[in-house]
């Protein structure tokens, strides 16, 4: 699903450059829970755009479902994450001026589905995401865990093939983050390939891959020991 050959993305102003991704090779296939980790400033967050069409690399090959998308346009790549990626975030990003119902929709007017497709779209991911009572709710009126029940919601709605979530738990006290954690291994169990950044060992471990970067470089690569076959 996900190939990269020798990687990099260079920031650059008049006074200073700085390598932020350093020949970064990595493999994930279709169906993995793939955790990212490394301490502040490591990389993860611009591997994560890289890797989600958020933004290009300096250099390198990126092969996102058998396409070579390093040289994507902004146009190519919006295309690209419409169709096949939903994305969650530390911050929630829900918009306060629309009901929970209305920001879970909001991805699917940018693919121009009709008001029936949406309705019926929106309402079983709802179902399914356990916040269907909370339809006609706004933003601030839930807990940080149902917030990002929602959040996880918008990102499934589109029925996208990989889900990348940037400290999904960051927010969360650890009841609720617990509360994440197992949904998104509901999702992968599903079908659903996740790619998550974190912070946390612990919940790291629910993926069955950790990739740990350091310096913009992936420096070890492990299989999580209850996957092991």
């Amino acid at each position: 699903m996900i190939r990269t050959n020798s990687l990099r993305k260079v920031y650059s102003t008049e006074e200073v450059e700085t390598t932020a991704l350093n020949n970064v090779n990595i493999e994930i296939n279709e169906g993995e829970f793939v955790s990212i980790m490394g301490p502040s400033g490591c990389g993860k967050s611009t591997l994560m755009n890289v890797l989600g069409l958020l933004d290009n690399p300096t250099e390198g090959e990126y092969y996102f479902l058998n396409q070579e998308v390093s040289k994507y346009s902004e146009k190519q790549r919006a295309l690209m994450r419409k169709q096949n990626i939903g994305f969650v975030f530390q911050s929630f990003n829900l918009i306060d001026e629309l009901t929970i119902y209305e920001n879970v929709e909001l991805p699917l007017l940018y693919l121009n589905e009709t008001l029936h497709e949406r309705k019926k779209k929106v309402e079983t991911v709802l179902e399914r995401m356990q916040i269907m009572h909370r339809r006609n709710h706004f933003p601030q009126q839930l807990s940080g865990g149902q917030q990002q029940r929602v959040a996880v919601a918008r990102a499934l709605v589109a029925n996208p093939k990989i889900i990348f979530a940037d400290e999904p738990t960051g927010n969360l006290d650890s009841s609720h983050g617990d509360e994440v954690m197992h949904m998104l291994t509901e999702l992968n169990e599903a079908g659903t390939t996740i790619v998550m950044v974190t912070h946390s060992p612990t919940y790291a471990e629910f993926g069955n891959r950790v990739i740990h970067l350091f310096d913009g470089r992936v420096v070890t690569e492990n299989f999580n020991e209850a996957f092991r076959v």
